[in-house]
């Protein structure tokens, strides 16, 4: 190695490099799923088990989430903890705007759905105006990430609109939602493995497929025997989730952090 080069290495720190937000790996899809399913029986805990209300419920989640993304947007490395608890907080947040937009300003989920499908589309076109690209694969600048976090609000809020329209106003009923969205998913990963389809297209309909899963999922764990669910209760569900979600990242961190043996 050169003297340049032995000087240019020296000058570049990999924390001012690395990304900021997580590696998509099929770990990934498992914690974000866990994630979103929390999300999902704890806005359902706080608006409906609490009765504190989806207006409410709302303001809190949302207060929450954009305390927890100030705190990612500040920091200048990946910290897993922290960016997974802004997905938990778009997840729960999205969960009480979707009530909110459907039980309170009476919209219904499917004009709900239709809604933010717009406002999703609309992030991602302004971004990529802007930006000139959506991938996610590497995010440092701090706009880039304003935009990842917009959208995945968005995707978050609209999963939650579409699981209960599959769930509920459809007529499939839990089990058949799960089924119809883990299908979607699936078609989802042959794209990635056997098609040249756009990477973060198919990262994109796969964030959003796996949030109305990951609230069905919810639905499915809490509601009644009569209703079509397990009926664990939203606590329950709600702690086992976060307990899974939280020993993930624990071993994700430690994976990362375990040196790499030279041969």
């Amino acid at each position: 190695m050169s003297d340049n080069q032995s000087r240019a290495g020296a000058a570049i720190d990999p924390a001012d490099t690395a990304s900021k937000v997580a590696t998509v790996t099929f770990v990934f899809w498992i914690m974000k799923i866990c994630a979103t399913t929390v999300g999902e029986t704890g806005g359902d805990l706080l608006s409906m088990t609490m009765n504190v209300g989806y207006a409410a419920s709302s303001l809190i989640l949302i207060g929450i989430f954009v305390v927890t993304l100030i705190a990612q947007l500040m920091t200048k490395r990946f910290n897993p903890f922290l960016y997974w608890a802004v997905i938990l907080s778009t997840s729960t947040a999205g969960t009480t705007i979707s009530d909110y937009m459907d039980r309170t300003l009476q919209l219904g989920y499917a004009t709900g759905s239709a809604i933010l499908v717009s406002i999703l589309i609309g992030v991602l076109v302004v971004w990529r105006v802007t930006m000139g690209s959506i991938a996610v694969d590497h995010i440092r600048d701090r706009r880039v990430e304003t935009f990842y976090w917009m959208a995945i609000l968005a995707s978050n809020t609209l999963g939650t609109a579409l699981g209960d329209y599959l769930a509920d106003s459809s007529g499939l009923g839990y089990g058949l939602s799960n089924l119809l969205i883990a299908s979607g998913i699936g078609l989802t990963v042959i794209g990635y493995y056997f098609t040249p389809i756009s990477r973060t297209a198919l990262f994109w309909a796969a964030f959003v497929l796996t949030r109305p899963f990951g609230a069905t999922m919810g639905d499915l764990l809490t509601k009644s025997h009569e209703k079509g669910g397990f009926d664990l209760g939203t606590i329950g569900s709600t702690i086992v989730l976060l307990a899974v979600l939280i020993a993930l990242i624990l071993w994700t961190t430690f994976r990362q952090a375990k040196p790499v043996r030279s041969t």
